[in-house]
């Protein structure tokens, strides 16, 4: 059996402009250059070599629900929840309590927040 490695998820995106500028604000994603081809793919780089690659789709229907998501760590998630408040980015729990945080029963913390195709983001404190 081969051992994997996480390598990037791809998002399908209305205005790919617009999703660049959200995570790299918001999450402080740097952009990479799209060495697979010319499209206008952009990639940004989540560190340590993983990636998000947000493909244009602008006559597409993007569905997404909360079970769908990506979840990043960080050791500040409190700074960064302050970070969401500054932006005007609204978050919620799980159960979609608004601004309110939640302490899974493993004692992680976690929030969740949408970007701007909907696509929800937990961020969490399992750092």
């Amino acid at each position: 059996m081969p051992n994997f490695s996480f390598n990037h998820i791809a998002l399908s995106v209305k205005d790919v402009t617009e999703s660049i500028e959200f995570y790299q604000k918001i999450l402080q994603f740097k952009e990479l250059e799209n060495t697979a081809s010319d499209s206008k793919t952009r990639w940004l780089s989540f560190g340590d070599g993983k990636q998000l690659h947000l493909i244009p789709r602008p006559n597409s229907e993007i569905k997404v629900n909360k079970a769908v998501h990506f979840a990043l760590a960080t050791s500040e998630l409190s700074a960064f929840v302050e970070s969401l408040k500054a932006h005007n980015i609204n978050y919620s729990d799980w159960l979609n309590t608004p601004n309110q945080d939640y302490i899974r029963k493993d004692g992680i913390n976690q929030v969740y927040f949408q970007d701007p195709n909907g696509y929800w983001i937990e961020i969490n404190d399992d750092y």
